[in-house]
Protein backbone atom coordinates (compact mmCIF):
# COMPACT_ATOMS: atom_id res chain seq x y z
CA UNK A 1 0.00 0.00 0.00
CA UNK A 2 1.55 3.07 -1.06
CA UNK A 3 0.54 6.59 -0.46
CA UNK A 4 1.20 10.27 0.38
CA UNK A 5 2.29 10.95 4.26
CA UNK A 6 2.80 14.45 6.12
CA UNK A 7 4.42 13.64 9.43
CA UNK A 8 4.35 16.47 11.90
CA UNK A 9 6.66 16.44 14.69
CA UNK A 10 8.61 18.96 16.79
CA UNK A 11 11.29 16.39 17.53
CA UNK A 12 14.38 16.25 14.66
CA UNK A 13 15.57 12.60 15.47
CA UNK A 14 12.06 11.19 15.47
CA UNK A 15 10.74 13.28 12.46
CA UNK A 16 13.95 11.87 10.66
CA UNK A 17 13.63 8.37 11.65
CA UNK A 18 10.12 8.06 11.17
CA UNK A 19 10.29 9.57 7.80
CA UNK A 20 13.11 7.02 6.49
CA UNK A 21 11.45 4.22 7.99
CA UNK A 22 7.81 4.93 6.32
CA UNK A 23 9.98 5.76 2.84
CA UNK A 24 11.64 2.39 2.86
CA UNK A 25 7.83 1.27 3.50
CA UNK A 26 7.13 2.68 0.30
CA UNK A 27 5.74 5.67 1.35
CA UNK A 28 6.10 9.27 0.12
CA UNK A 29 6.63 11.02 3.07
CA UNK A 30 6.62 15.01 3.71
CA UNK A 31 7.47 16.67 6.88
CA UNK A 32 7.03 19.52 9.21
CA UNK A 33 8.27 21.08 12.70
CA UNK A 34 5.17 21.95 13.85
CA UNK A 35 1.67 22.39 13.35
CA UNK A 36 1.64 25.67 12.02
CA UNK A 37 3.84 24.46 9.48
CA UNK A 38 1.87 21.33 9.30
CA UNK A 39 -0.91 23.27 8.14
CA UNK A 40 0.63 25.13 5.20
CA UNK A 41 1.91 21.59 3.88
CA UNK A 42 -1.37 19.96 4.44
CA UNK A 43 -3.20 22.32 2.12
CA UNK A 44 -0.31 22.53 -0.69
CA UNK A 45 0.43 18.64 -0.65
CA UNK A 46 -3.25 17.62 -0.35
CA UNK A 47 -1.88 14.12 1.89
CA UNK A 48 -3.60 10.93 1.80
CA UNK A 49 -2.79 10.86 5.58
CA UNK A 50 -1.02 13.12 8.24
CA UNK A 51 0.77 11.65 11.12
CA UNK A 52 1.19 14.01 13.97
CA UNK A 53 2.82 14.78 17.23
CA UNK A 54 0.38 16.14 20.26
CA UNK A 55 2.90 17.65 22.80
CA UNK A 56 3.70 20.72 20.49
CA UNK A 57 4.48 24.16 21.19
CA UNK A 58 2.24 27.17 20.43
CA UNK A 59 -0.08 24.74 18.33
CA UNK A 60 -1.00 21.61 19.99
CA UNK A 61 -2.00 18.18 17.97
CA UNK A 62 -5.32 18.79 19.60
CA UNK A 63 -6.14 21.77 17.76
CA UNK A 64 -4.36 21.03 14.98
CA UNK A 65 -7.06 17.91 14.64
CA UNK A 66 -9.58 20.60 14.85
CA UNK A 67 -8.69 22.83 12.39
CA UNK A 68 -8.21 19.71 9.98
CA UNK A 69 -11.46 18.42 11.26
CA UNK A 70 -13.36 21.76 10.67
CA UNK A 71 -12.55 21.79 7.03
CA UNK A 72 -14.41 20.29 4.55
CA UNK A 73 -11.82 19.40 2.28
CA UNK A 74 -9.93 17.51 5.10
CA UNK A 75 -12.94 16.37 7.67
CA UNK A 76 -12.23 12.59 6.93
CA UNK A 77 -8.51 12.83 6.39
CA UNK A 78 -7.16 10.03 8.51
CA UNK A 79 -5.04 11.29 11.12
CA UNK A 80 -2.61 9.06 13.27
CA UNK A 81 -1.42 10.20 16.71
CA UNK A 82 1.95 10.04 18.24
CA UNK A 83 2.65 10.60 21.54
CA UNK A 84 4.53 10.36 25.13
CA UNK A 85 1.13 10.97 26.21
CA UNK A 86 -0.06 7.07 26.88
CA UNK A 87 -2.52 7.09 29.29
CA UNK A 88 -5.86 5.46 28.78
CA UNK A 89 -7.75 9.18 29.44
CA UNK A 90 -5.38 10.82 26.61
CA UNK A 91 -6.03 8.20 24.16
CA UNK A 92 -9.72 8.54 24.77
CA UNK A 93 -9.12 12.47 24.00
CA UNK A 94 -7.52 11.79 21.53
CA UNK A 95 -10.44 9.97 19.60
CA UNK A 96 -13.20 12.12 20.74
CA UNK A 97 -11.03 15.00 18.93
CA UNK A 98 -11.49 12.98 15.96
CA UNK A 99 -7.73 11.13 15.46
CA UNK A 100 -8.78 7.50 13.35
CA UNK A 101 -5.47 5.98 15.32
CA UNK A 102 -3.43 6.46 18.78
CA UNK A 103 0.31 5.16 18.99
CA UNK A 104 1.80 5.64 22.11
CA UNK A 105 6.06 6.47 22.17
CA UNK A 106 8.18 4.28 22.27
CA UNK A 107 6.27 2.54 19.68
CA UNK A 108 7.13 0.05 16.99
CA UNK A 109 7.94 1.85 13.31
CA UNK A 110 6.01 -1.78 11.89
CA UNK A 111 2.88 -1.42 13.86
CA UNK A 112 2.96 2.09 12.75
CA UNK A 113 3.16 0.58 9.31
CA UNK A 114 0.49 -1.40 10.08
CA UNK A 115 -1.75 1.27 11.32
CA UNK A 116 -1.21 3.69 8.58
CA UNK A 117 -1.24 0.55 5.35
CA UNK A 118 -4.84 -0.10 6.94
CA UNK A 119 -6.44 3.62 7.53
CA UNK A 120 -5.32 3.86 3.58
CA UNK A 121 -7.08 0.63 2.33
CA UNK A 122 -9.98 1.53 4.36
CA UNK A 123 -10.09 5.09 2.90
CA UNK A 124 -9.70 3.35 -0.69
CA UNK A 125 -12.45 1.05 -0.05
CA UNK A 126 -14.66 3.45 0.71
CA UNK A 127 -13.87 5.60 -2.69
CA UNK A 128 -14.29 2.52 -4.48
CA UNK A 129 -17.84 2.08 -3.26
CA UNK A 130 -18.74 5.81 -4.14
CA UNK A 131 -17.88 7.97 -1.32
CA UNK A 132 -20.57 7.85 1.87
CA UNK A 133 -20.29 11.43 2.46
CA UNK A 134 -21.02 12.27 -1.31
CA UNK A 135 -24.35 10.74 -0.94
CA UNK A 136 -25.33 12.08 2.24
CA UNK A 137 -24.14 15.48 1.94
CA UNK A 138 -24.85 16.19 -1.96
CA UNK A 139 -27.82 14.21 -2.97
CA UNK A 140 -29.40 17.07 -4.26
CA UNK A 141 -26.63 18.72 -5.84
CA UNK A 142 -27.74 18.43 -9.39
CA UNK A 143 -30.85 20.94 -8.42
CA UNK A 144 -28.57 22.76 -6.54
CA UNK A 145 -25.95 23.47 -9.61
CA UNK A 146 -29.45 24.02 -11.67
CA UNK A 147 -30.64 26.34 -9.53
CA UNK A 148 -27.48 28.34 -9.46
CA UNK A 149 -27.13 28.40 -13.27
CA UNK A 150 -30.54 30.04 -13.68
CA UNK A 151 -30.20 32.46 -11.04
CA UNK A 152 -26.97 33.45 -12.63
CA UNK A 153 -28.30 33.25 -16.59
CA UNK A 154 -31.69 35.44 -15.10
CA UNK A 155 -30.51 38.52 -17.64
CA UNK A 156 -29.87 35.91 -20.59
CA UNK A 157 -25.98 35.61 -20.24
CA UNK A 158 -24.30 34.06 -16.93
CA UNK A 159 -22.78 37.17 -15.45
CA UNK A 160 -19.07 36.64 -15.49
CA UNK A 161 -16.02 39.43 -13.33
CA UNK A 162 -12.72 39.67 -14.17
CA UNK A 163 -11.13 36.24 -12.17
CA UNK A 164 -8.89 37.95 -9.14
CA UNK A 165 -5.65 35.34 -9.61
CA UNK A 166 -4.56 33.77 -12.78
CA UNK A 167 -5.71 29.76 -11.76
CA UNK A 168 -3.36 27.55 -12.93
CA UNK A 169 -5.14 24.54 -13.81
CA UNK A 170 -3.71 21.11 -14.97
CA UNK A 171 -5.79 19.40 -18.06
CA UNK A 172 -7.05 16.55 -15.90
CA UNK A 173 -8.37 19.67 -12.97
CA UNK A 174 -10.22 21.33 -15.49
CA UNK A 175 -11.93 18.32 -16.75
CA UNK A 176 -12.76 17.65 -13.42
CA UNK A 177 -13.86 21.05 -13.37
CA UNK A 178 -16.17 21.13 -16.25
CA UNK A 179 -17.80 18.00 -14.92
CA UNK A 180 -18.50 19.01 -11.47
CA UNK A 181 -20.37 21.83 -13.02
CA UNK A 182 -22.25 19.65 -15.02
CA UNK A 183 -23.65 18.27 -11.60
CA UNK A 184 -21.96 14.92 -11.60
CA UNK A 185 -20.83 12.99 -8.48
CA UNK A 186 -17.38 11.75 -8.13
CA UNK A 187 -18.76 7.94 -9.01
CA UNK A 188 -19.90 9.77 -12.23
CA UNK A 189 -16.76 11.71 -12.78
CA UNK A 190 -14.53 8.85 -12.03
CA UNK A 191 -16.72 6.68 -14.91
CA UNK A 192 -16.41 9.39 -17.32
CA UNK A 193 -12.46 10.08 -17.30
CA UNK A 194 -11.53 6.62 -16.54
CA UNK A 195 -10.42 6.69 -13.46
CA UNK A 196 -11.06 6.25 -9.67
CA UNK A 197 -13.08 8.07 -7.39
CA UNK A 198 -9.88 8.58 -4.87
CA UNK A 199 -8.71 10.24 -7.98
CA UNK A 200 -10.87 12.47 -8.57
CA UNK A 201 -12.01 13.10 -4.80
CA UNK A 202 -8.04 14.70 -4.90
CA UNK A 203 -9.00 16.82 -7.60
CA UNK A 204 -12.20 18.28 -6.38
CA UNK A 205 -9.79 19.12 -2.96
CA UNK A 206 -7.46 20.52 -5.30
CA UNK A 207 -9.83 22.58 -6.72
CA UNK A 208 -11.42 23.67 -3.49
CA UNK A 209 -8.41 24.67 -2.40
CA UNK A 210 -7.13 26.68 -5.88
CA UNK A 211 -10.51 28.34 -5.74
CA UNK A 212 -10.84 29.07 -1.94
CA UNK A 213 -13.88 27.73 -1.96
CA UNK A 214 -15.62 24.77 0.53
CA UNK A 215 -18.38 22.79 -1.23
CA UNK A 216 -19.42 21.93 -4.93
CA UNK A 217 -22.00 25.00 -4.65
CA UNK A 218 -19.42 27.26 -4.09
CA UNK A 219 -16.90 25.95 -6.30
CA UNK A 220 -19.28 25.83 -9.17
CA UNK A 221 -20.51 29.61 -8.61
CA UNK A 222 -16.99 30.92 -8.65
CA UNK A 223 -16.41 29.14 -11.71
CA UNK A 224 -19.19 30.25 -13.98
CA UNK A 225 -18.94 33.98 -12.27
CA UNK A 226 -15.41 33.62 -13.01
CA UNK A 227 -15.09 32.32 -16.81
CA UNK A 228 -13.48 29.34 -15.37
CA UNK A 229 -15.79 26.84 -16.96
CA UNK A 230 -18.68 26.95 -19.60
Amino acid sequence: MSGRLLLVDDEPGLRQAVQAYLEDSGFVVEVASNAREGWEKVQQLLPDLVISDIMMPQVDGYQFLKQLREDPRFETLPVVFLTARGMTSDRIQGYNAGCDAYLPKPFDPEELVAIVSSLLERRSAIARAGGDDEKTDLADIKEQIAQLRAMLSQKGTIAQTPAPIHLDFTPREQSVLELVAEGLMNKEIARRLDTSVRNVEKYVSRLFSKTGTNSRTELVRYALEHGLTK
